[in-house]
């Protein structure tokens, strides 16, 4: 099956991204780093529209009246599955010096930035995983269109999120190619997730308006928790909104487009 390597696309967004580390010498100016963050999350919130929750609930349509019950439980699951994440797996959001999770000092401040890039990538992987799922089903609702447009958007987001790691693990010591490998490996979780959610196909298939709302639950988590936040932190909150906007209408217009 030739199309399962759109699974590795959005790992090749972050690989580029983290390669960014040899060419620009110090860390992204504060605007810059916004509107990426924003941009991030914009892409994330209009994936979990139209790639996941849209296609749930058209899935559940006969359901009648009660269609939402399979999205709004996949969206819940969503959402406590990654706060478990964050409340268990100890990590070090950005400009943070303040551990979260179950902290534990022999963790270096690297891998601790290292684990919560990582965290944010499990639900991209896992949407990823879904839809393609939901394709390689038979299912109607689905394109191969939809499936790249959805790989795409991601991988352009992963873009400046790879840098975003890679440029500070570089300042905080580690070498150029160090520091790029690091970045590299946060964005694996994507396609590892993508194929995992493939292997489990057999219970997924019945159950995939629950899984697709799952996925996006856990994307909105990402994007409320630490993206948005992030963005706005201090002065030129303005720019992570504009940033938002930005990644929000060129996914919509990739998803409309493609799918």
């Amino acid at each position: 099956m030739n199309s399962i390597f759109v699974l590795f696309i959005p790992f090749l967004g972050t690989s580029l991204g983290s390669a960014l580390v040899f060419l620009l010498k110090d860390k992204f100016d504060g605007r810059l780093q916004k509107l990426m963050l924003g941009f991030a999350a914009g892409v994330m919130v209009a994936a979990s529209c139209w790639s996941l929750i849209i296609p749930a609930l058209e899935m559940s349509d006969n359901l009648g009246k009660l269609a939402f019950i399979p999205s709004a439980i996949g969206l819940g699951l969503g959402f406590l599955f990654l706060l478990l994440l964050d409340s268990l797996v100890p990590h070090l959001h950005l400009n943070s010096d303040k551990p979260e999770g179950i902290t534990n000092k022999k963790i270096s401040k690297t891998m601790m930035l290292l684990l919560a890039v990582t965290m944010h990538n499990i639900p991209e992987g896992m949407a990823i995983g879904v839809i393609f799922a939901s394709f390689i089903s038979g299912n109607e609702l689905i394109s191969f269109a939809s499936v790249l447009a959805l790989c795409i958007g991601i991988a352009i987001q992963n873009i400046p999120e790879g840098a975003i790691i890679s440029l500070p693990l570089k300042n905080a010591g580690n070498n150029k190619f160090k520091s790029f490998l690091y970045g590299c490996l946060s964005g694996i979780v994507e396609p590892i997730f993508a194929l995992i959610t493939l292997l489990m196909i057999n219970f997924v298939e019945p159950l995939l308006p629950y899984f697709l709302s799952f996925a996006a639950g856990a994307m909105l988590y990402v994007v409320v928790e630490e993206l948005i936040p992030e963005a706005n932190t201090d002065e030129h909150s303005n720019i992570g909104t504009i940033g938002f906007a930005i990644g929000f209408i060129i996914m919509m217009i990739l998803d409309v487009a493609l799918g």
